[in-house]
């Protein structure tokens, strides 16, 4: 025998609010054939011990695999931004040559 779910639901007649939404009450996702698309993927990662210690020290409460995320995109756009401005550099002493 199943029983039902006490969970609301999107279904529900409650209309979403602005406030629900900024209160952190209800997080918008984005769904594909009725499933929710999820944001990260899970991967395997080797990393060093003391790499990992050394995030866990940093990290305190929020979680050191969360900190190693967003430590990891900090570097790929620092590598995104160090390239543009290669590529404008490059681009002025074209133009400079030229005149």
């Amino acid at each position: 025998m199943k029983k039902k779910s006490t969970t609301r639901t999107s279904d529900d007649d409650a209309p979403i609010t602005k406030g629900d939404i900024e209160s952190g009450k209800l997080i918008l996702r984005a769904r594909v054939a009725g499933r929710v698309v999820q944001p990260k993927k899970r991967v395997t990662l080797y990393l060093d011990a003391a790499l990992v210690d050394r995030f866990k020290r940093m990290a305190g409460d929020r979680g050191y695999q969360t900190l190693i995320n967003e430590t990891l995109k900090s570097s790929v756009q620092q590598a995104d931004i160090a390239e543009t401005l290669r590529q404008v550099i490059r681009e002025e002493m074209q133009g400079r040559k030229a005149a």
